[in-house]
């Protein structure tokens, strides 16, 4: 079990009721909770719903709140200091004045400095400081209005050859307030991808999957992300920009191995963090397995850090890898799909 589980076991006693745990890990703490504590999960990371949806847990999965009531909420701090002002902000238009809040979090994670984003609900109290962890408590004073999606989105423009793209990126999603070094370098490429059935992987605040349908309104585009903002932030994207909705599909992903069949290109600029840690297995998965989702010619375009042995992972499933560009510390690595003779 997780030290920021343990931490939550050993204060149980604090849990009563309907409690929401917003942001658990994944591990055995609903198991190890008191008979009378009702827990209700919300993640927006789509394995760990399926993680707790296979352990029969009640959890939902969205960038909103559970339909249903609940007494208390127990917040495990998230990587961004936005998406904790949007949790918070969120339980605190729902909770009835008087009930818990707590926040849980690894000191290396920044749990002294989330717990400062209580103070405009509340007086918060640290209950407990174990194995490089706190938990705090805050006692709800101050209710607020619950606001739209859309006084959260952060907007930003982004220069193309076929005009201007209006990025509306929501609170934790990569590269939230302006365009990142990899993506800006492979956008000039995508003029280069083959038109038809596309998957952006890992599609992030949507930038790929924008410029794609602005190359070639034909182009079906299936914006994958195991991140519900990142899903909603790609869909707001497409509508700030007046992009034909029939064109995309949102689909939450564990991996490529979610991806269509027979698409005709494969675009990404992978993912590798999950949460405050490093972690290559989604994009070492995709080098290694995405050939099987690619009709005959099909295409790979990935964007990489120069550091990663990305090119060599391609080489040994695709025969060939191509290094279109080595730029600003990134590679924009090329594979296809021979063409049966």
């Amino acid at each position: 079990m997780e030290p920021k589980s343990e931490v939550v076991i050993r204060q149980h006693d604090y849990l009563s009721g309907k409690v929401l745990f917003a942001n658990a890990p994944t591990d055995d703490l609903l198991s190890n909770l008191a008979q009378d504590i009702e827990p209700v999960l919300w993640t927006w990371n789509y394995n760990e719903f399926l993680y707790f949806q296979q352990r029969n847990a009640n959890v939902h999965f969205g960038i909103e709140l559970p339909e249903s009531e609940f007494d208390q909420a127990v917040v495990f701090v998230p990587k961004s200091k936005e998406l904790l002002n949007y949790i918070l902000h969120n339980l605190a238009s729902r909770l009835s004045e008087g009930a818990s809040i707590f926040l849980v979090g690894e000191k290396k994670g920044g749990v002294e400095r989330a717990a400062k984003q209580l103070q405009p609900y509340g007086e918060a109290t640290k209950l407990d400081s174990a194995r490089h962890c706190q938990m705090w408590q805050m006692t709800l004073k101050n209710q607020v209005q619950v606001k739209p999606v859309a006084d959260w989105v952060q907007q930003y423009t982004v220069a193309t050859p076929r005009g201007d793209l209006n990025i509306c990126a929501l609170p934790g999603v990569f590269s939230q307030n302006r365009l990142d070094v990899g993506t800006a370098v492979l956008l000039p490429y995508l003029t280069q991808v083959t038109s038809g059935k596309i998957a952006d992987f890992g599609c992030g605040a949507g930038v790929i999957s924008a410029y794609l349908s602005k190359l070639n309104p034909k182009n079906r585009i299936f914006a994958l992300d195991v991140d519900a903002f990142a899903l909603a932030s790609t869909q707001l994207t497409f509508e700030k920009n007046h992009l034909p909705l029939e064109q995309l599909e949102v689909k939450a992903v564990r991996g490529i191995e979610d991806a269509p069949l027979f698409l005709h290109a494969i675009v990404s600029n992978p993912p590798f963090h999950q949460g405050i840690q490093t972690d290559y297995n989604a994009s070492e998965n995709l080098c290694k397995t995405s050939r099987r989702h690619l009709k005959s010619g099909g295409e790979l375009w990935i964007v990489a850090n120069r550091f990663l042995n990305y090119p060599l992972l391609i080489e040994q499933n695709y025969g060939q890898c191509t290094t279109k560009a080595d730029q600003q510390g990134f590679k924009v690595l090329f594979a296809n799909t021979q063409k049966k003779s």
